[in-house]
């Protein structure tokens, strides 16, 4: 499955967007809409960073890039299919969605959990980078 070819991956992601239509069924949004809220539910507006200044290390909160906004959501999404249980990675990842749609799931936690580690060490923001 991790043979990089990109017809692979289309074949995964348009029946796994299929499988979410018939997942919700009765949901007034396209497949693609819901793909797109369940993106932006566990996409993370902060990160942390370590950072190495006068023999400690400090966690930094720092604001997320919007370009890389997107690639950690989906690289998050995808992470946590890959580990749920299921038959095929269509249905892994339809149902990664489906719960990020509804903001819970793996992807959404590992958001939550961002943020609160970037709020924890909130103190340590005036260390730029």
């Amino acid at each position: 499955m991790y043979d990089g070819k990109k017809s692979t991956a289309f074949d995964i992601f348009y029946s796994s967007l299929e499988l979410v239509k018939s997942k919700l069924p009765n949901e007034e949004k396209t497949p693609l809409e819901i793909w797109k809220k369940s993106l932006e539910n566990v996409t993370p507006l902060v990160e942390v960073k370590s950072r190495r200044i006068g023999g400690a290390t400090f966690q930094v909160p720092t604001e997320i890039r919007p370009d890389r906004k997107e690639s950690i959501s989906m690289k998050n999404l995808i992470a946590f299919a890959r580990k749920r249980g299921g038959r095929s990675m269509a249905e892994k990842l339809a149902a990664e969605i489906v719960d990020a749609y509804n903001n819970q799931g793996g992807a959404f936690k590992r958001k939550e959990d961002m943020h609160r580690m970037a709020e924890a060490n909130r103190a340590f923001a005036y260390f730029k980078f």
